[in-house]
C-alpha cells in the first residue's frame, strides 16, 4: 500500500510539474504577443547609447544598465571581468570639407585608436611616395600635408604603424619590392603630416587600429590621422592633386585618448534551477560594437533578443529544474574575448552545459533549428508550443542527416566558436527573411549602415519568444542533451 501512495504521490508531483510548465510556457506565448518589448531594449542600446566600443565610456555604460535590467527582473547577476585595455578612446563628432571654389562636405570615417586633431586643421594635399627619389623630392612640402594613399580595398583597420610594421617596410625596401604598403609611413609621420586619407568603399567599413591599441601607453598615442574617405570624393580629390590644383582640406576629428586601464565584463545573467541548479543551457549575444555606427544589428540584436527572453521567463513566474544563463558577452569584435574567457576559465565545467544558443547575425526571424539524430526528439517536444504560434513566421524541427561535421580546431566568427572547439553543444536557430524584405547583412556589417532603422520588430519580438520558449523546454527535460553524434570522434 505505502509503495502505491508512493506512486501516486509521485505521479501527482510531475503532473503539477507538467501544469506549470506548460502555464509558463503559454504565459510566454501570450506575453510575446501582447507586451513585447524586444525593441524597446534595442532602442535604448543603439539610440541611447549607441557605439560600444572596447576601451569606451559607453561599453562600461552598456555593460552598467543590461546588468541593471536583468537584476530588475528578479535574475543574479553576475559581472565577469574578461577584458582589460590599458588606455581609454571616447571618439566625439567629426567633420570635414574641401576648401575650394567647387568645394564640398566629406564623407569619412577614422578607425578607433587613431589620432584625431587639435581642433579644424587644414592643410594641402600631396600624393603618397612610392619612391626614395619621390620622397626625396616632397619631403620638405610634408609638414602639414594630408597625403592620399591608395593601398587597394580597405577592410576598416587602421594602417599598422607598429614598430614591427615599420621594420617590415624597411626590409621590403631594402630587397627593391615595388608593392610595399605605405613604404615612407615613419619617415612621413616624422616630417610632421597631418595624416593620411585612404578610399573607402561605401557603405563605409570602419574598425580599430588591432595592431597597436592593447600596447599603447599615453607615451605612445598615434600623432597622424588615419582617414577612410568616400571613395568617389577620394579620386576628386586625387585629380586635382594630380591636377595641382590650389585647394585645402580641413579635417576637426575628436578622437579622445585617456588613461585607464578601461576593464570590460560579461554580464551572467541567471534563473536559477529548482533541482539541477549546477546545470544550464545558456543563451547569449555581443554587447560590444564598432562606433561608426550605434550596433542596433552587429549586435545590439542578440542582446535585445536575449534580454526579452530573460524577461519573458522571469514574467511568467519560470522556476525551471535546471539552471538558464543568460550571456552578454564584451570584446566579441576584439577576438571573442569574453565568450573565450568564459570557455576557458571554466565558468561553468564544461559536461553541465545542455547547449550555448549565440544569436550575432541579421535582425531576422527564427524559423527553424536542426539537431543530430540523438538530440531530435528532445527538441521536437520541447518545440512543440511553437509549432502554430505564429502562422506568418512557420518553426520546425529538422534532424541533421548525413555524417556528424569535424568539432573545429580554431576560433570563427561569433561566440559560439569556443564552446564548439571544445566539444560543447552549441547548435543555434536558422534565421531567415521570411517577408522578403530585402536585408543584406553585408551592407550593415561592421559599416556606418548598422542603425536602429535597419531592425525588423517583427523577427526579434518573434526570435525573443522562441528563444525563451525553447531554452525553458530544455531546462525542464530530465536529462541534458546528449552529446552522441555532435562531432566526430
Amino acid at each position: 500500500m505505502k509503495k502505491i501512495w508512493l506512486s501516486l504521490g509521485a505521479a501527482l508531483l510531475l503532473a503539477l510539474s507538467l501544469h506549470a510548465q506548460d502555464k509558463v510556457t503559454k504565459t510566454v506565448l501570450e506575453l510575446g504577443r501582447t507586451d513585447n518589448r524586444t525593441m524597446e531594449h534595442a532602442d535604448y542600446i543603439a539610440r541611447n547609447i549607441g557605439g560600444r566600443l572596447v576601451g569606451t565610456h559607453m561599453l562600461n555604460h552598456a555593460e552598467e544598465w543590461v546588468a541593471e535590467q536583468f537584476r530588475a527582473w528578479g535574475l543574479e547577476v553576475t559581472m565577469q571581468e574578461a577584458v582589460t585595455i590599458g588606455v581609454g578612446f571616447d571618439r566625439g563628432p567629426w567633420s570635414g570639407r574641401m576648401l575650394a571654389e567647387d568645394g564640398m562636405t566629406l564623407h569619412f570615417g577614422t578607425p578607433a585608436y587613431t589620432a584625431g586633431t587639435r581642433g579644424p586643421q587644414k592643410g594641402r594635399v600631396l600624393l603618397e611616395p612610392k619612391t626614395q627619389r619621390e620622397f626625396d623630392r616632397v619631403k620638405g612640402a610634408l609638414r602639414g600635408a594630408w597625403v592620399l594613399v591608395e593601398t587597394g580595398p580597405t577592410n576598416g583597420l587602421a594602417l599598422d604603424a607598429s614598430a614591427k610594421a615599420d621594420s617590415t617596410r624597411a626590409a621590403q625596401l631594402a630587397e627593391g619590392k615595388k608593392d610595399v604598403s605605405v613604404p615612407f609611413y615613419r619617415q612621413m609621420v616624422e616630417a610632421g603630416v597631418l595624416g593620411f586619407i585612404r578610399p573607402a568603399k561605401l557603405p563605409m567599413q570602419v574598425l580599430y587600429n588591432r595592431a597597436m591599441c592593447f600596447d599603447l601607453t599615453m607615451d605612445t598615442l598615434p600623432t597622424a590621422c588615419d582617414i577612410l574617405l568616400d571613395e568617389h570624393q577620394f579620386a576628386i580629390i586625387k585629380q586635382k592633386a594630380l591636377d595641382r590644383q590650389d585647394f585645402l582640406l580641413e579635417f576637426d576629428i575628436r578622437n579622445h585618448f585617456f588613461p585607464g586601464p578601461m576593464r570590460h565584463r560579461n554580464i551572467l545573467a541567471v534563473i536559477k534551477g529548482t533541482q539541477h541548479p549546477d546545470e544550464y543551457v545558456l543563451l547569449g549575444g555581443h554587447l560590444d560594437a564598432y562606433d561608426i555606427a550605434t550596433g542596433a544589428v552587429d549586435d545590439g540584436q542578440g542582446v535585445c533578443v536575449t534580454m526579452e527572453a530573460a524577461r519573458l521567463l522571469a514574467a511568467a513566474g519560470a522556476k525551471p529544474k535546471r539552471s538558464i544563463m543568460f550571456c552578454i558577452w564584451t570584446g566579441e569584435e576584439y577576438g571573442l574575448l569574453g565568450s573565450k574567457y568564459f570557455v576557458e576559465n571554466k565558468t561553468v565545467p564544461w559536461g553541465k552545459i545542455s547547449n550555448y544558443f549565440n544569436r550575432d547575425g541579421g535582425p531576422l526571424a527564427c524559423t527553424s533549428i536542426t539537431v543530430p539524430p540523438a538530440m531530435y526528439d528532445d527538441f521536437v517536444k520541447v518545440c512543440a508550443p511553437l509549432t502554430d504560434y505564429n502562422p506568418e513566421i512557420p518553426f520546425t524541427v529538422n534532424k541533421r542527416e548525413g555524417e556528424p561535421q569535424e568539432r573545429p580546431t580554431s576560433a570563427g566568427g561569433s561566440d559560439h566558436a569556443y564552446f564548439a572547439m571544445n566539444g560543447i553543444p552549441a547548435i543555434s536557430f536558422r534565421e531567415t527573411d521570411v517577408f522578403g524584405l530585402d536585408f543584406n547583412y553585408r551592407d550593415i556589417w561592421h559599416t556606418e549602415d548598422d542603425l536602429f532603422d535597419k531592425l525588423i520588430p517583427a523577427y526579434l519580438e518573434h526570435s525573443a519568444v522562441i528563444n525563451a520558449v525553447t531554452a525553458y523546454g530544455l531546462a525542464n527535460l530530465p536529462h541534458l542533451l546528449s552529446r552522441e553524434g555532435l562531432y566526430k570522434e
